[in-house]
């Protein structure tokens, strides 16, 4: 797993609030994840037959007659960090807020150009692209790019492969921040949350987090959301505790709707091989494919749900990417089958033992 820093730039650093909208809202920038994970192309989808592989850590395409790369989520409004190099002689593509229909040039995804003279000497370009709204800005090497239109309001992160004089095209990193965040939980009470009567489990607000204890139980927000990037800080303050962060649920209806899962424990010493799914996993879907997270610690759950497809990164590390072709669920069980939603986020007290924090609980809709 790597995690990269810029100067006066911390991964995974604290939510910092940076406006207010008119309803008085917290509107924040998000927490950095890693759209490249430095090991393989999880998380990506090839178009053409560009042939993309992984070599010590770098993101390589050098044969092929064309195509791109893309991910297989949509993103709406962020902050992009790129570390690229091209071939000289050669020119790439990075590809923000693209759609998967017809040519980037066609159907309005912004595609900042990099391009080397063959005079010159290949060398890494730092790419920085901010999509907020109707607005779109980019710098190479902190020179900005003129001519980015915002032809979409969310779409898909690409690099492009242009065949040309046996180009090279590489990528170190490629790493995302949410923007315009909105806060639904105040870190003072409850308002905004409603706890399902009747169950176990122990709601209240302690040192600015929602804590649960005991269980079963279940506080799901007042609102309901379809298409989103979610983010949360957890914390397990216990060993190998079981929770989960549920979304799409039904009203008022418990433990239904697709549930990202939290439990830190792994087979012997393998965190590649989760118990019960593992932290980040698609509950009864798709496990984890590495248990990041500890227990005692706070980590950083990002999930971006649109359509039928969810991802899941702890710790910027994208630990689950599924896609739902199931029938519809007539309950809203995400375990049985599609949720097409929209429906509550809810939080999970799963038994006697439950005691879990969350805290800086942040969501951006989805047009």
């Amino acid at each position: 797993m790597r995690f990269h820093t810029r100067a006066g730039v911390v991964l995974c650093a604290t939510v910092l609030a940076f406006a207010a909208s008119a309803q008085g809202q917290t509107v924040a920038e998000g927490q950095w994840i890693n759209l490249f994970d430095g090991e393989s192309l999880f998380g990506w989808t090839v178009f053409g037959d560009g042939e993309w592989k992984v070599e010590e850590g770098v993101l390589v395409c050098e044969r092929g007659t064309g195509g791109w790369l893309a991910t297989t989520c949509q993103f709406k409004d962020f902050e992009l960090a790129a570390k690229m190099r091209v071939k000289p002689g050669c020119s790439t593509g990075l590809v923000v807020r693209g759609g998967l229909e017809g040519h980037p040039s066609e159907n309005g995804s912004a595609v900042v150009t990099l391009a080397e003279p063959k005079e010159s000497e290949a060398a890494w370009r730092e790419i920085v692209v901010k999509a907020l709204g109707d607005e779109i800005s980019a710098t190479i090497d902190g020179q900005p790019v003129e001519g980015l239109k915002a032809g979409r309001a969310r779409g898909y992160v690409g690099v492009q492969y242009h065949h040309n004089n046996r180009a090279r095209v590489e990528v170190a990193e490629l790493r995302l921040r949410p923007l315009a965040l909105e806060a639904i939980f105040n870190g003072e009470n409850l308002d905004g949350w409603n706890i399902i009567p009747g169950r176990a489990s122990k709601f209240q607000v302690v040192d600015g987090a929602l804590n649960i204890t005991d269980g079963n139980g279940q506080i799901e927000t007042a609102n309901v959301y379809k298409d989103f990037l979610l983010q949360l800080d957890i914390i397990s303050n216990g060993d190998r505790l079981n929770s989960g962060v549920f979304y799409r649920g039904p009203v008022g209806v418990f433990w239904k709707g697709y549930e990202s899962q939290v439990r830190n424990e792994w087979r012997r010493e393998n965190r590649e091989a989760p118990i019960d799914y593992g932290t980040g996993g698609n509950y009864g879907n798709q496990p984890a494919r590495k248990v990041v997270s500890t227990d005692h610690e706070w980590f950083t759950k990002t999930i971006v749900c649109e359509g039928n497809h969810a991802a899941v990164w702890i710790n910027g590390y994208l630990v689950s990417d599924y896609r739902d072709t199931r029938p519809v669920s007539p309950e809203g069980d995400g375990k049985a089958g599609y949720v097409p939603g929209p429906g509550t986020i809810h939080l999970q007290g799963h038994d006697p033992t439950t005691d879990l924090s969350f805290r800086n609980i942040h969501i951006q809709q989805y047009p």
